[in-house]
């Protein structure tokens, strides 16, 4: 499907000022300036409910921390979904947490390959479940660690969804082979000079034998994947197995 208007991503924030950030500079940079893809902060505090911008309140139950108010972030999602050009069904709703499933490549590819998203970023203790229901919202996370709030993991995911756009990558082949690509690490590279400190680049990358290189590029990738990510090569070998 092709719309009207680029890939936009809109971040519901506490924290405006931090955007665009990385994502203002090298490939993503260039693409915003390109206009192969937008960026729109919300600021969540100006959907407060009191004269002192409160957006949070203590949780039910007990327990610390503060949690992220239902009525406030559900007016701030409905501000970027009313925000035209697109339908509401063509924008990926996003909630960064880390008790979200794990953002994977494909998750990415599938993001990269709608309209935009609405992420919302995490801060506090949580945000009310209720809104997270109520707005469909897709809880995910960028790894099995707690950071202070979701923005630096918003900037994460969303840099990976801009570099598969159309045109952002000058030489498309360079996001054909990669880690994750058929659940498998990425090879290792070498280049210039041949020989450093003692070690010699492996002699299939200096045999000018095409097929010679691809299988050695394939084996590296299985030992590396079964030796750091035993989750992914099981995955890996499983299609493999039957198919044996």
């Amino acid at each position: 499907m092709t719309y009207s208007r680029p890939w936009t991503a809109h971040v519901l924030t506490l924290f405006p000022n931090l955007f665009p950030g990385p994502l203002g500079h090298s490939l993503a940079g260039t693409a915003l300036e390109r206009g192969l893809w937008s960026l729109k902060t919300v600021d969540i505090r100006n959907f407060a409910r009191d004269k002192h911008g409160a957006v949070d309140d203590a949780p039910y139950g007990g327990g610390p921390g503060m949690v992220l108010r239902p009525d406030v972030a559900a007016a701030a999602i409905d501000s970027a979904l009313d925000d035209g050009g697109h339908s509401d069904r063509d924008l990926a709703r996003i909630c960064l947490t880390p008790r979200g499933s794990p953002v994977t490549q494909s998750r990415i590819q599938s993001w990269a390959a709608g309209a935009g998203v609405i992420v919302l970023c995490g801060r506090f203790e949580g945000i009310d479940q209720r809104v997270i229901e109520a707005r469909t919202m897709e809880e995910v996370s960028v790894g099995d660690f707690v950071m202070s709030s979701g923005e630096p993991a918003a900037i994460a995911l969303i840099d990976g969804c801009i570099r598969l756009l159309p045109g952002v990558v000058g030489n498309p082949d360079a996001i054909v082979e990669e880690s994750f690509k058929q659940e498998l690490l990425e090879y290792p590279h070498y280049t210039r000079p041949q020989l450093w400190q003692g070690k010699e680049v492996p002699a299939a990358l200096l045999s000018g034998d095409h097929e010679r290189i691809k299988t050695w590029r394939r084996r590296e990738a299985e030992r590396v994947t079964k030796e750091r990510r035993p989750d992914m090569w099981q995955r890996y070998r499983l299609p493999n197995d039957r198919t044996n």
